[in-house]
């Protein structure tokens, strides 16, 4: 069942109220926004009840974490949290803890050594997730609403609740298996719910952050402005507790070891819109673990990023007909360090033939002075026989300038934006359809959204 994950939404609403002037020492808070901090303001605590007009109740820890003592909450499970209790580090609502580095840009020197822990304890009932909340925006925002990515991890949750969105897949990271989900509320919120509880977690921020971008969610010129752990309880809560929290950079445990080189790529299955990969593994020394691949493909002398696995195998859609591509792997690990890449395949897709054909409607979801969201633009196949990929191309108007997108991949050239298939949306039967997203901004006073959109 769904529930709406939009806390910091209304809590910009009261964030002169929760972040006015956290205090330093409180050992108990039971206001709806009360905020205390510790550890001279290395971190803040926060009861942040948001969604419910239930009494809660947290008994701060000065060592770095809190306990649930009261709890009333008896939310519907199909709809939102009653609140968000936890412990953050960064900037949140201008309210910035000391120390931190936060704002930072995923693509700084220094992102790749950025580590959190936490330990918790859960008690034998309630209706709860247990989750890191990590956010991103696309400016180094110290104050109102992120609208880049909300990262969530879930270790751990009990009953009949489930993240934004829909499940997109499964991923190993971390040393543990991960459902990943997706949903957009005017953000990207991409949740990883572990399948099989946990009660701590110790890993490193790009650990997760590399599989967002990977998967089209995120962008390495976004910047890291928080992270925050604790509960969303729905029902009950009291016991729930965090033990413990740290954030910082890792200290001498940074991983500047790269992946060693993939083997190198064959290719089979080849048809006049498609080809699959898959090439030998690599290995990673370096601690942080290896992430994934990233598929890079030429057809001219630049081999350009055009999708990501975290398996040795890639199919890539949406090609044209009788056409040579060359193709080389690259793999990735946990901390962002790189390969080198590996040899080149060439393959020359098939002659092209039968009735497939497409048809794209888009639809203006939200606009504000600056920017807007286009959800859902809808890919449908209106031909007799069935689609092996597609391509969606459409002018960007000047001074736009695209910061997200989900369920797709794109490129830009010369103001022409050209989007493609990922690999599980590119198969589409006669009549059958997908969707995709993204968002924009826009210079100040520009009313301008994308318009001419064309599919092949």
């Amino acid at each position: 069942m769904r529930h709406a994950h939009i806390h910091l939404i209304i809590g910009a609403l009261f964030a002169t109220v929760l972040f006015a002037a956290p205090a330093q020492a409180a050992p108990v808070l039971c206001e709806k926004y009360g905020a205390a901090a510790i550890q001279n303001n290395r971190y803040i605590v926060q009861n942040n009840v948001w969604g419910a007009s239930t009494a809660q109740c947290i008994d701060v820890n000065q060592n770095g974490g809190f306990t649930i003592t009261q709890s009333a909450h008896n939310n519907a499970t199909n709809g939102a949290p009653a609140a968000y209790p936890s412990i953050y580090a960064g900037c949140h609502y201008a309210s910035c803890t000391t120390g931190s580095g936060l704002p930072m840009q995923a693509s700084a020197s220094g992102f790749g050594a950025l580590r959190s822990s936490v330990s918790m304890t859960y008690p034998g009932s309630g209706t709860y997730n247990a989750s890191y909340d990590l956010w991103f925006d696309p400016t180094p925002r110290t104050d109102g609403q992120n609208t880049g990515a909300e990262l969530m991890i879930w270790l751990n949750r009990a009953g009949s609740i489930q993240p934004i969105g829909s499940q997109v897949g499964t991923v190993n990271l971390a040393g543990a298996t991960w459902q990943v989900w997706f949903g957009n509320t005017g953000w990207n919120v991409i949740s990883y719910v572990r399948t099989s509880p946990a009660t701590s977690l110790d890993f490193s921020i790009n650990t997760f952050y590399s599989d967002v971008v990977s998967r089209g969610y995120g962008q390495r010129s976004w910047y890291l402005t928080s992270v925050q752990a604790g509960f969303e309880p729905w029902i009950g809560g009291t016991g729930l507790a965090v033990n413990s929290f740290s954030f910082g950079s890792g200290g001498g445990t940074t991983d500047t070891s790269p992946p060693t080189t993939p083997g190198n790529p064959a290719a089979s299955g080849t048809t006049a819109t498609g080809t699959t990969l898959s090439w030998g593994a690599s290995t990673d020394s370096g601690g942080s673990g290896l992430a994934g691949y990233d598929i890079l493909r030429a057809t001219g002398d630049t081999f350009t990023r055009v999708g990501s696995s975290t398996t040795t195998s890639y199919t890539d859609t949406g090609l044209s007909p009788a056409t040579t591509y060359r193709y080389r792997i690259q793999a990735r690990d946990g901390a962002g360090n790189l390969s080198p890449e590996s040899g080149t395949v060439t393959v020359t897709t098939q002659q092209g033939g039968g009735g497939g054909s497409c048809a794209v409607t888009a639809t203006t979801q939200n606009a504000w002075n600056n920017g807007y969201v286009i959800q859902p633009v809808t890919v449908t196949n209106r031909g007799t026989s069935a689609l092996n990929g597609w391509a969606v191309t459409f002018p960007l108007p000047s001074g736009h300038t695209i910061t997200g997108i989900w369920n797709a991949s794109y490129t830009v050239s010369g103001g022409t934006v050209t989007v493609r298939n990922l690999g599980h949306n590119g198969g589409l039967g006669p009549n059958a359809s997908t969707t995709f997203g993204f968002q924009a901004t826009r210079p100040a006073g520009n009313t301008q959204v994308p318009s001419g959109y064309t599919c092949a």
